[in-house]
């Protein structure tokens, strides 16, 4: 074990009384809900981007943040892997997430790159077989390096478009080698800052047949994970052809991918798409596309992803009601894509960012299974819709326009409206939170 948390003790459940701010409140992993352990439903997950490769900058600032493994040689990447497992250690986290550039160092050449990453690939194996964490997805940094500058499959420039190629290749097979469930794809530049320089019809197009690319590849090597997409709007781009879940859909059935890929839904890009996290998560589930969630918060102040760790367990247990409501999650889990804010420096503050993240959504997880079990909402929600269970009313539908318009003259109908008993629901689920 490494001393960058040296004297944090392993963060244990000891209830909602605890003392000590070093533990558990709410989170108790063998606790059983519904049928499962907790820890079983959660499926928590650490982003290793934002806990052990972010500076601390924000779009006016540079590093705030001073971390003994900040730099580019392999020696640092391994102390990073170091810190990082002794937290996953301490939190007792299930999973991690990271992208090709948080773990490895970024070469003189493709070739070099590849090596750092095969090398730092095998060290995290080797991590993973002495230590409880595992990986819950990879991905690749398609964004930061001038190269993606104009997007990666939708880039103007063929050759950018096999380099993209080329990582997301090495980046699926470092994702099956180390036994990752999902494999996501994070189309931070795949968009577009004006029309004026920009063929759309044909970007669309090249992202398009790259995912399909992608899917192909995926049966090639034998990867049984699942195939992500995550849905992000105006983050850097003006326009992104993955704005929000309704536009990832209609792209996979566009290019025939709705049967293979899924999406991972980040609570802060729903709410730029102008969207509540449960309204994606429900469209997801009901469109039979819904595979993960990047759990994190914005700043309602702020017209940006400020990527907060979870604290208002009220707001976030509407999204996990629409998770168990689609089954839970299969290979996707809680990902906190957060950050610490760039004032907290010392290490105990990233340490109980995830406590309290991790409470929060425990909370949250417990008042949605509670209302979802003792069927109450349900039972309103289907009450409200049962004239659609008639006969009369499932012939309507499969029967033609006129048919439905005569039946008004033919049984009189003069419908009157019902109350929706908003109200009365919110009182009922601010009962349960």
């Amino acid at each position: 074990m490494t001393d960058f948390f040296k004297n944090i003790p392993a963060i244990t459940y000891q209830g909602a009384n605890a003392t000590s701010e070093f533990a558990f409140r709410h989170y108790n992993p063998d606790e059983v809900v519904l049928g499962k352990r907790m820890e079983d439903h959660l499926r928590f997950a650490v982003a290793y981007w934002h806990s052990f490769a972010w500076p601390g900058g924000d779009p006016f600032g540079g590093q705030t943040l001073d971390r003994p493994w900040f730099g580019d040689t392999m020696d640092l990447a391994r102390q990073k892997a170091d810190v990082a497992f002794d937290m996953f250690d301490i939190l007792g986290q299930p999973f991690y997430c990271f992208h090709d550039a948080d773990a490895r160092p970024e070469g003189a050449s493709f070739a070099e790159t590849l090596r750092n990453l095969n090398e730092i690939v095998d060290y995290l194996g080797e991590k993973q077989q002495a230590h409880k964490a595992k990986l819950l997805w990879g991905t690749s940094n398609l964004f930061s390096h001038r190269r993606w500058m104009s997007g990666a499959a939708t880039n103007p420039d063929p050759d950018v478009y096999a380099y993209a190629a080329a990582t997301v290749k090495a980046n699926m097979d470092a994702t099956l080698k180390l036994g990752g469930q999902n494999y996501v794809l994070w189309g931070g530049r795949e968009g577009y800052e004006t029309l004026l320089n920009t063929d759309l019809a044909a970007e669309r197009a090249h992202a398009g047949r790259f995912l399909q690319q992608v899917v192909e590849y995926k049966y090639k090597i034998g990867f049984t994970g699942t195939i992500l997409i995550e849905p992000k709007p105006q983050e850097p781009s003006k326009h992104q052809y993955d704005y929000d879940v309704a536009t990832v859909y209609g792209f996979l059935k566009d290019f025939g991918l709705e049967a293979e890929v899924k999406v991972n839904i980040e609570q802060g890009h729903a709410i730029l798409a102008g969207h509540s996290f449960e309204h994606e998560i429900a469209l997801a589930a009901s469109l039979g596309i819904f595979g993960s969630i990047d759990m994190n918060r914005n700043d309602y102040q702020s017209g940006w992803d400020t990527d907060q760790f979870p604290n208002n367990h009220a707001e976030k247990a509407l999204a996990f009601y629409e998770i168990l409501r689609a089954g839970g999650y299969t290979t996707g889990g809680t990902n906190f894509d957060a950050k610490i804010r760039r004032q907290s420096l010392d290490p105990e503050d990233l340490i109980l960012a995830h406590v309290g993240g991790m409470d929060t959504c425990a909370r949250a997880f417990k008042a949605a299974a509670a209302l979802l079990d003792s069927g109450e909402l349900e039972q309103a929600r289907a009450a409200r819709y049962a004239g659609w269970q008639t006969p009369a009313a499932q012939a309507m539908l499969a029967g033609s326009l006129e048919s439905a318009a005569a039946r008004v003259t033919a049984e009189g109908l003069e419908p009157q409206p019902k109350s929706g008993r908003q109200e009365r629901l919110e009182n009922l689920w601010n009962k349960y939170v």
